[in-house]
């Protein structure tokens, strides 16, 4: 194997393998190199996958609509046939309440009619045709199990609900991840497991290339950090971390999978269902279970840990996800041992990733990604691309920051919406549905 490459990118998630595959597509010599043994097994594996159109952000949605297309036209995207299947996206569609949290999706439904984004208003009798197992009391605000006034109703009923078509969900995270590596590779892409970087070389004033653990020297005139978790160890390997304004750190979440009620099945039949009265989401999940998130209200605790020392067990924020979600589904059994996963998120200070370059020349920044990108993975890596193209050319991105055509919706945005120097988006929901 060479050790010098046009572009070393550490990770081999969802997003590194995109942008290797974007990369070399392009003609780039990429290598990914990464710690685990295979694409896909870190943080990336446990994802819930969500695909989704609608945020609270117009670049945002302009992204995430942008990236429902690739979704949707995944084998023709590819390219290849893996020998392990595509990835198969599941559309079921997804619905959003409206609640006082949300301003009643006035500013989410205004930017998708900007963008042209099939939605729904429904009723609570069009929410009731579309899931029958829900109740639609109010539960706001969310509490713990613990509160003497979890479970009640506080008067107010559910005001309707917006439906969005154009969602799903990925069953199979990793196999995505590896579909990718495999049309990376197609074009000449290589990678690189159970390597773990321990330098990132510089000279003249510019990146180099990197060390492994084991000595290893792999030189390259750009290095690209798509980490996940770790990112914010490889920033400050690099020495970059001071010229961020955003910065990242990696935060311990838990998410619970529950048996359908009796009499429905939400494998079939459910959607994804985003709740921001009881801050839980749903998904459908194979064998007609329900995968349940939290949308991260004030009353739990985030737990920002070391991505090397954190613990992998269940804990009773499990169960306290599945009794919130039994607030809103009928009939929702749960057991006294509720199973799980846990895995990390890497997030920034406002929950929007950073695509950009760093102070160092030739490192860029892919980051603050986990639990709301998976979805966005094809779009990051053509504006990756893209930056890195232009950086690389000469351009100024600080001064005149890249603008990247969406040529699925035939938008364009600014990548400065994703820059390490913007200031906190206050208009960020500062939650993501994983």
């Amino acid at each position: 194997m060479s050790n010098s490459y046009d572009a070393i990118i550490i990770g081999a998630g969802i997003i590194g393998a995109n942008i290797a595959f974007e990369m070399a597509k392009r003609g780039k010599r990429t290598l990914n190199v990464d710690r685990n043994p295979a694409s896909g097994y870190g943080s990336t594996a446990n994802s819930c996958a969500i695909i989704r159109t609608y945020y609270s952000t117009f670049e945002g949605c302009a992204m995430a609509f942008e990236g429902t297309r690739y979704w949707e036209q995944w084998n023709d995207y590819l390219g290849i046939e893996d020998e392990r299947g595509n990835a198969i996206y599941h559309e079921c569609g997804c619905i959003l309440l409206r609640t006082p949290e949300n301003n009643h999706l006035k500013e989410i439904l205004a930017t998708a009619d900007r963008l042209k984004i099939p939605y729904e208003v429904l009723d609570n009798a069009g929410l009731k045709q579309r899931l029958p197992v829900l109740d639609l009391q109010s539960f706001s605000p969310a509490k713990r199990p613990d509160d003497p006034e979890f479970g009640k109703s506080n008067g107010e009923m559910i005001e309707g609900a917006a439906w969005f078509p154009q969602g799903g969900y990925i069953s199979d995270p990793q196999l995505a991840t590896h579909n990718l590596q495999r049309a990376a590779e197609k074009h000449g892409a290589a990678f690189r497991f159970n390597a773990s970087v321990a330098e990132i070389r510089q000279e003249d004033g510019r990146v180099a290339g990197i060390t492994l653990d084991d000595g290893t020297r792999l030189d390259a005139p750009v290095v690209v950090n798509v980490a996940g978790p770790h990112s914010s160890v490889i920033n400050r390997m690099a020495g970059v971390e001071a010229g961020m304004n955003i910065k990242t750190r990696a935060l311990r979440h838990e998410v619970a999978h529950v048996p359908s009620p009796v009499g429905f099945d939400f494998e079939k039949d459910g959607t994804i269902f985003s709740d921001n009265d009881t801050c839980a989401y749903l998904r459908p999940e194979v064998g007609n279970h329900i995968l349940v998130g939290s949308e991260d209200p004030d009353c739990d605790e985030r737990e920002w840990v070391d991505p090397d020392d954190f613990n992998r067990a269940l804990t009773d924020q499990t169960r306290t996800l599945a009794l919130r979600a039994a607030q809103r589904v009928t009939g929702l059994p749960i057991a006294d041992s509720v199973k799980g996963v846990v895995d990390l998120y890497d997030v920034t200070d406002d929950w929007i990733p950073i695509y950009d370059k760093s102070d160092l020349p030739g490192f860029y920044l892919a980051i603050g990604t986990s639990g709301n990108q998976f979805k966005n993975a094809p779009v990051a890596a053509v504006m990756m691309a893209e930056l890195i193209e232009k950086c690389e050319a000469g351009h100024d991105h600080d001064a005149d920051p890249v603008s990247v055509y969406l040529e699925q919706i035939g938008e364009t945005v600014s990548m400065k919406f994703c820059s390490r120097l913007r200031e906190v988006n206050r208009n960020s929901s500062f939650s993501v549905l994983g």
